[in-house]
């Protein structure tokens, strides 16, 4: 889905996150284990940012909607298909 979607993945320390505007236009769901939340927003559909469920101490945002003059990002691959394979390549990546 997040290949579909055009999400790129930026995961975060909790206390490195801070959502200056907009929570009002926000809405999250869950779903199966209840771990990861879905943050989405109510006008576009856009998801900007989700708690993992690789990493539920930290946020995973979307680099896609972030201003991103001057930022220097390192690109990892990940097979997102095959994650239950894969998660723990990805673990504690918000630290």
């Amino acid at each position: 889905m997040c290949k579909k979607s055009g999400y790129l993945h930026l995961i975060v320390p909790l206390s490195k996150f801070k959502l200056h505007s907009g929570s009002e236009f926000l809405s999250t769901y869950t779903f199966n284990t209840g771990v990861a939340k879905h943050t989405f927003c109510n006008i576009c559909g856009v998801k900007p940012f989700y708690t993992p469920r690789s990493n539920p101490d930290g946020i995973d945002v979307n680099v896609h909607c972030l201003d991103t003059d001057g930022l220097v990002v390192n690109i990892t691959e990940f097979d997102g298909q095959n994650w239950e394979h894969n998660a723990h390549k990805i673990a504690h990546k918000s630290k």
